[in-house]
């Protein structure tokens, strides 16, 4: 194998398994208008990946203005929503279609 085709697998298989790791990702569902967990921990000063689950029939707005974040999930589906990197913290959000039930909290620590 000669010098360019190693370094180019060398490189190939590195952006590899940097892409395999990606954010490190954490699961939120809404169910009867409340997410769940309410209260989701994180790494703080790093990005991260939401992964969010409507479990009711109607849409609903991942929302916060701290997070910088804003996603409708359509009933019945499921959405991701980047986030961070954050500083040590709570970061409140709510489904804004259903505000006095939708409520959570992320916690960077």
């Amino acid at each position: 194998m000669t010098m360019n085709r190693l370094l180019a697998a060398l490189l190939a298989s590195t952006a590899l398994s940097v892409f395999a790791a990606g954010e490190p990702e954490f699961k939120l569902a809404i169910e009867n208008h409340k997410f769940e967990p309410a209260e989701i921990v994180i790494p703080a000063n790093k990005k991260v990946k939401l992964v969010i689950e409507n479990r009711d029939a109607t849409p609903e707005e991942f929302e916060s203005k701290l997070l910088k974040a804003e996603k409708v999930i359509a009933g019945k589906s499921t959405a991701s929503v980047f986030i961070g990197p954050l500083k040590p913290g709570s970061y409140p959000f709510v489904g804004e279609y259903n505000e006095k039930t939708a409520k959570g909290t992320v916690v960077a620590k």
